[in-house]
């Protein structure tokens, strides 16, 4: 069976919940996972918005979760290392933690949630970015899915 990623309230191509966005209370939603391959031992999630005018903007870079973690609750502090202790990089903010949607003009985005399931002990440091992490999963990525939600400002 395939890994899954999923937004609990929200169904896959359907739209964000406002609480999670610039327009709401700006806090990162619950992720749930099932199905983790055989060899996992750190999971990687990346929340990007390839619809972004210059790039693809990143929302969310969190990592060194361990796979008997089922996944991740609401509102996780924009800490560089979470209570849990997963750590977390640079979006494209600038900034640590999750930062959730705010697209100009009022055409949606499209917003996605990418797990990846690798080999990588889950000891990485904090701060890392996507690039980052992209390079280190080159030979350790196992398995990948994503959920994808649009938003759009009104």
């Amino acid at each position: 069976m395939a890994m899954t990623v999923e937004l609990p309230g929200a169904e896959d191509g359907g739209f964000m919940k406002p609480r999670f966005t610039c327009d709401g209370d700006n806090v990162s939603p619950e992720v749930r996972w099932s199905d983790l391959p055989d060899g996992t031992k750190s999971l990687i999630l990346i929340a990007e918005d390839p619809d972004a005018p210059l790039m693809t903007f990143v929302h969310w870079v969190i990592y060194n979760i361990p796979p008997e973690s089922k996944g991740l609750s609401e509102n996780q502090p924009r800490d560089k290392v979470t209570p849990q202790g997963y750590a977390q990089g640079l979006g494209g903010f600038r900034k640590t933690g999750y930062m959730g949607p705010c697209p100009p003009g009022s055409k949606p985005h499209r917003y996605f949630f990418k797990l990846y399931a690798t080999s990588l002990a889950p000891t990485l440091k904090e701060g890392l970015g996507k690039r980052d992490l992209e390079k280190l999963m080159k030979g350790h990525l196992i398995e990948a899915t994503e959920v994808m939600l649009k938003y759009g400002r009104k």
